[in-house]
């Protein structure tokens, strides 16, 4: 690893601390060098607060030492007024003359503005070091931009012997528990790290889901549930206004606080409907929990980006077929005594 690449991996390191805060903002981190030394270094904290270079050009102790400086930033600097100032404005205003950029921010109002500004102020520009693993980190954002939908990934459950649950008529009977103990902290901390969790009608009253986090600390995501005809009482979680949920039903409703009626056309496609509905609302990740007919409507629709499958040693024999993705898991671990499979759709 070069010079270059050893700072911008620091940059990657500052950024992921904003993990699960900065939504619908990308995660960035910036570090300033002088002399081969970090003189300061900051990363975009909480959504709608300064960003990384700022955090980084404030840290920095002796301001005059900015002009003989470089600035590390793993995505380009923005170039226009947002929640905040432009960064790549305070860049110039302290004349820092080198700065070295991860990659090119895809969002239409930046996009390479940024890097058009600093170079016509006349600082020299570098783009790409580490550029993958940029990508990576703000894979949720970058999908966001470029495909007008979020970022999607699908969890679930299996046994054995390939079943998600067991055979069941109503909400009296327990849902099959599958997942050991250390499985079910990870699936909240998944939870805690993204915008939006979704399930259909069907797990909505078998289950009766809060959906929240709560095996760890962590903000709760947005839920997102289909109802067609508003079959869910009244009394299931789901409806509780603890935190905002999104219904998308077939019948005209007024929404409440935390509680919003989205009516779509059922007789069509609902999956571009839901998404569309999604982006529109800058909602940039989704984590879908539902049972097999909604994680196997987007896996039919080849709409989705990462899979997160448990699979346990228990075997039942019978029950709810789990959905199948043809193609073999990009990682696999042990979480106590179940493997966790993860598949990458690329």
């Amino acid at each position: 690893m070069n010079e270059q690449e050893k700072y911008m991996q620091r940059c990657l390191e500052l950024a992921k601390k904003g993990f699960g805060n900065v939504a619908p903002n990308p995660m960035v981190g910036s570090v300033i060098v002088y002399n081969n030394e970090i003189i300061g270094e900051g990363y975009h904290m909480q959504y709608g607060q300064a960003h990384a270079e700022v955090n980084a050009i404030n840290s920095v102790k002796d301001k005059s030492l900015l002009k003989k400086a470089t600035l590390y930033v793993n995505l380009e600097p923005c170039s226009h007024f947002g929640k905040t100032p432009p960064c790549a404005d305070l860049i110039i205003e302290h004349k820092i003359p080198y700065v070295v950029i991860g990659t090119i921010d895809s969002f239409a109002q930046v996009c390479g503005r940024g890097i058009e500004k600093l170079t016509k102020a006349g600082i020299d520009v570098k783009v790409g070091v580490l550029e993958e693993q940029c990508k990576e980190l703000n894979k949720r954002f970058f999908i966001f931009q470029e495909k007008k939908r979020p970022y999607i990934i699908l969890k679930w459950a299996q046994t054995a012997d390939g079943f998600i649950d067991a055979i069941r008529e109503d909400a009296n009977t327990p849902p099959l528990k599958i997942s050991n103990d250390a499985a079910n902290k990870l699936v909240h901390t998944w939870r805690s790290q993204e915008q939006a969790i979704m399930v259909g009608k069907n797990t909505a009253l078998l289950d009766n889901p809060q959906l929240t986090v709560r095996n760890v600390e962590g903000k709760s995501p947005i839920r997102i549930v289909t109802d067609k005809h508003l079959s869910i009482p009244a009394t299931y979680y789901l409806l509780d206004k603890s935190v905002p949920t999104i219904i998308f039903t077939g019948i005209e409703m007024p929404s409440s606080t935390n509680l919003e009626y989205v009516t779509i056309d059922f007789d069509i496609e609902i999956i571009p409907q839901i998404l569309n509905e999604l982006y529109k609302r800058n909602i940039q990740s989704l984590i879908i929990e539902g049972g097999y007919n909604v994680l196997h409507s987007f896996i039919a629709d080849n709409c989705w980006d990462e899979a997160r499958v448990f699979i346990s040693e228990e075997s039942i024999n019978n029950g709810i077929n789990a959905p199948e993705i043809n193609r073999k898991p990009a990682f696999k671990e042990v979480i106590d005594n179940n493997a966790l499979l993860i598949y990458v759709n690329n």
